[in-house]
């Protein structure tokens, strides 16, 4: 069996060092807030190009203490909107509703997958304080237009950059094009800990104050809370994997690009749609999506060959029964994206003859 993401494999290709890093951890006594956090932080902003990256515990809480600071702080009030795709992944819109903010849903461009820009606007009405843009599957979700428009309205753009570490628009790495971007390291993402782990990402000094201190039960002065916060940092443990796992995430990139292209270049098979790319750099390949109206016969079939492969999404956050004041919602391209996608394997281990043999498969079929 080909798996769909081969995390030990991924492991093994720097253990010496992240072994080296646990252990230099384990022996400093120290687990929180030292300076292996510290110093991940320093290293991710200076990759991303903000300047500040606050470490929490994983990506959801990233976007919740970005939506919380900004109320926080008397720029967002509850019972504002945030628009947000309206085929993204359900942490999107948890973050939003848990600080008692209306989602707003846009259709993507089924060509991108993106967020429609061309679709905003008419969303947008007096109670709009913010865009959500979610660069899904690893792919830029940002364009001069949503620019526009938030400036036009005066809306905050926050980046949901779960999927896109390292994507590129015009030399710009996504999670600085924002005034604030929420980031996840869950195992699977291009970078990926051995557990939860998240960021936010920020040149703006009020709201990285305000999410730090947020982020540690409310307080910057130890018994002295100035927000009724969380409980959301990020371990010494986990920033250490981060670290060393950040020297190689271009390389990473580079491999799934080279992935990527075969799959586009090389799959010939009618029945299968993939979305166009013009721009490489725009993209990371996070997940590989393809579409076919046979999705369920399709992947009985790769599986049936020993390819395994993933479905992202069934469900659309607007027809879940956890959001039920949605369900009556329809969204025609949201939902024949989550009714006939499919994520073939794409990772930094995969060998040139696995994909030789998922191409070959995925042709025959």
């Amino acid at each position: 069996m080909i798996p769909f993401l081969d995390l030990k494999k991924i492991t093994e290709k720097h253990s010496v060092e992240i072994l080296e890093a646990i252990n230099t951890v384990i022996l400093s006594g120290w687990y929180l807030n030292g300076e292996a956090c510290n110093r991940f932080e320093q290293h991710y902003a200076n990759y991303i190009g903000t300047k500040y990256a606050i470490g929490v515990a994983n990506g959801l809480d990233a976007l919740r203490l970005i939506l919380r600071a900004y109320i926080e702080i008397g720029q967002i009030q509850e019972g504002d909107e945030v628009i947000v795709p309206a085929n993204t992944y359900i942490a999107s819109i948890l973050a939003i509703t848990d600080n008692r903010l209306i989602p707003i849903f846009v259709e993507p461009d089924f060509n991108t997958l993106q967020i429609d820009p061309k679709k905003i606007e008419a969303s947008i009405t007096k109670r709009t304080k913010a865009i959500m843009i979610v660069h899904l599957y690893g792919r830029c979700s940002y364009t001069p237009l949503i620019s526009d428009l938030c400036l036009k309205y005066n809306l905050k753009l926050i980046e949901d950059n779960a999927q896109a570490h390292g994507c590129l628009f015009n030399n710009r790495k996504t999670g600085s094009i924002g005034e604030a971007s929420g980031h996840s390291f869950y195992p699977g993402k291009n970078l990926g800990a051995f557990g939860d782990a998240g960021a936010v990402t920020t040149n703006d000094p009020v709201i990285a104050e305000a999410v730090r201190t947020l982020a540690n039960y409310g307080s910057k002065t130890k018994y002295i809370f100035e927000y009724q916060g969380l409980n959301s940092r990020l371990d010494e443990v986990q920033a250490a994997i981060l670290d060393v796992k950040l020297k190689y995430l271009d390389e990473d990139i580079d491999f799934r690009r080279r992935v990527a292209y075969r799959y586009i270049n090389e799959i010939k098979n009618s029945k299968i749609i993939i979305p166009p790319l013009s721009d490489w750099k725009s993209h990371v390949f996070h997940l590989f999506p393809c579409f076919t109206k046979s999705r369920d016969k399709f992947q009985n079939y790769l599986t049936s060959n020993g390819i395994q492969t993933l479905i992202h999404y069934p469900v659309p956050p607007h027809k879940q029964s956890c959001y039920k004041q949605y369900n009556n919602l329809h969204f025609p391209i949201t939902e024949r994206i989550h009714k006939e996608e499919l994520s073939l394997p794409i990772s930094p281990v995969l060998s040139e003859e696995d994909v030789s043999e998922i191409i070959q498969i995925i042709n025959r079929w």
